[in-house]
């Protein structure tokens, strides 16, 4: 079985419009087959189900860059020995909000920043380009906070408290990242593959991502896909076995799944 991790920003929504309009072809051929796909983002769980229920799937998918793993009750008649939680079965690696919050608090007068738990739901609207019903769920964090820091050059110095507390710093399109230090996409994505052979059997899986919090995600998968920044230019990403996408956002994303589909399809025939 083919296994599709997914980065969304950037990737398969466009940069400029959140848009995956051109990758609907991919979309309708994955929904056919019954390929999992997994969506490994920065996103909030609210923000990943309304996605999910938005493009008509009922798949795994892993929120807040690799804090925690979400399987529908009943996926696939899976055995899941994980804790309950929502109609789901749960795999938590990152922090709890709150004690991320309390860093901030500590932090914020020798080094000025801004998460969004210090920010409107209209500021987050006009820093992400979201309308504000959506800005309002990615306000709902439950493991990371995304912020903006006003002096650069303290990155260092934050990086450094931040250990100090379990947490470390990533960089996602928009925004940096505070996370829980025990997290990331890769590790995430290791845990939800092995579940997946143990009740599956063999598997081959992609990763798609375009920015660096996706590495840890694509280090880990045995087809990794970079799509290209909405300005033409690919992240600095050096990976043996790589496959370049030809466009930014949906576009690029549609061009590669295309065809691994059709690769993988002809391999099994």
């Amino acid at each position: 079985m083919l296994v599709i991790f997914t980065d969304l920003d950037g990737s398969l929504l466009n940069h400029e419009d959140y848009s995956y309009e051109d990758a609907v072809p991919s979309i309708e051929r994955i929904k056919k087959l019954r390929i999992p796909l997994i969506f490994t983002s920065s996103k909030t769980r609210i923000e990943i189900e309304l996605l999910q229920k938005e493009i008509g799937i009922k798949e795994p998918f892993i929120v807040e860059n690799g804090a925690a793993v979400f399987f529908p009750e009943g996926y696939r008649d899976f055995k899941l020995n994980l804790p309950k939680l929502n109609g789901y079965r749960v795999i938590k690696l990152g922090k709890e909000y709150s004690y991320i919050r309390k860093f901030i608090s500590r932090i914020k007068d020798e080094i000025p920043l801004k998460g969004f738990g210090d920010m409107s739901v209209e500021e987050i609207a006009k820093l992400t380009d979201l309308p504000p019903e959506r800005a309002k769920y990615a306000k709902k964090r439950e493991f990371t906070e995304p912020f903006i820091i006003e002096d650069i050059s303290k990155l260092p110095i934050l990086e450094k408290e931040a250990e100090k507390y379990g947490l470390k710093i990533t960089k996602g399109g928009r925004f940096f990242h505070l996370i829980g230090k025990e997290q990331d996409k890769g590790k995430a994505v290791e845990l939800t593959t092995q579940i997946f052979k143990e009740n599956i059997g063999k598997i081959k899986t992609v990763g798609i991502g375009d920015s660096k919090n996706d590495l840890p995600m694509l280090e880990v998968v045995d087809i990794p896909v970079l799509i290209p920044k909405f300005n033409k230019q690919y992240e600095d990403i050096k990976l043996p076995r790589v496959i370049k996408a030809s466009f930014p956002g949906s576009k690029g994303w549609n061009e590669v799944v295309w065809r691994l589909i059709d690769e993988f399809e002809t391999a099994g025939n």
